[in-house]
């Protein structure tokens, strides 16, 4: 209400404001029709004038600060995988029992072009998992997860998250999973049924970073060819990931 009473204030001081002006141009010019002549072209200006500064001015400054905070959210996206992210996209694949067909599908190589891309991100969203779940160590995943939980809380704060659903959904997964994990006082000897349930939650989990991290790729290989170069050499979805550059 108070916000109302000050914009009915203020239009009514501007519009007696120009009252008062066009009142004194009138007084010392004594002329009506130039008055009404460069009233007139104002108004007719005025829907321009609206088009160029609220249509095109505001989108282009929109863009360029949505691609600002794009930037510093692939930044804080590199971060969430240096951190979290390669280890469990390495470690979690070697459990399942479709890993080649994985593998395979998002196997980046230097030549990918967009159509590769694009191809490998539509088999990502439509990832099946087949997993080991009893071959997998629950307990150090536990133990892993619990050493980057406070890092992953810090993370859901950023508010550049708003701009990114699908980074948020990730984060959401990797932090339920955790949750799932901790809330076991033991994780030996769980009931079949139980460690199903954990399994869907890790399926959920790989599904999510797989998507998300070919974005971040492809991120990488159209801005900072070094690092692409970095993810070339160590993914884990290659025969023998390393980081030492062999041959020319």
């Amino acid at each position: 209400m108070k916000g109302y009473k000050f914009f009915l204030t203020v239009a009514a001081i501007c519009l007696a404001a120009s009252a008062v002006l066009y009142y004194l141009h009138f007084l010392i010019f004594q002329d009506t029709h130039h008055i009404f002549i460069y009233l007139l072209g104002d108004i007719a200006y005025l829907p321009l004038e609206v088009f160029l500064v609220v249509i095109v001015i505001e989108r282009v400054l929109s863009r360029r600060e949505k691609q600002l905070v794009l930037r510093k959210m692939n930044m804080v996206i590199g971060a969430f995988f240096s951190e979290i992210g390669n280890y469990l996209l390495a470690d979690m694949i070697k459990h399942f029992h479709n890993r080649e067909e994985i593998s395979h599908n998002l196997n980046v190589r230097p030549e990918w072009k967009e159509n590769d891309f694009k191809r490998a991100d539509a088999f990502a969203y439509h990832l099946k998992i087949d997993i080991d779940i009893r071959s997998i160590d629950l307990e150090s995943l536990k133990k892993f997860l619990s050493s980057k939980r406070t890092y992953l809380l810090t993370l859901m704060e950023n508010p550049n998250l708003l701009e990114h659903d699908r980074f948020t959904d990730l984060l959401w997964a990797t932090t339920h999973l955790d949750e799932e994990l901790e809330a076991r006082p033991s994780l030996q000897d769980l009931p079949e049924a139980d460690r199903q349930h954990l399994a869907v939650d890790i399926q959920r989990m790989y599904d999510h970073l797989a998507s998300e991290w070919l974005d971040y790729v492809q991120h990488l290989q159209s801005n900072y060819p070094f690092l692409f170069s970095l993810v070339l050499r160590t993914h884990p979805f290659q025969p023998q990931p390393s980081p030492v550059v062999a041959g020319a």
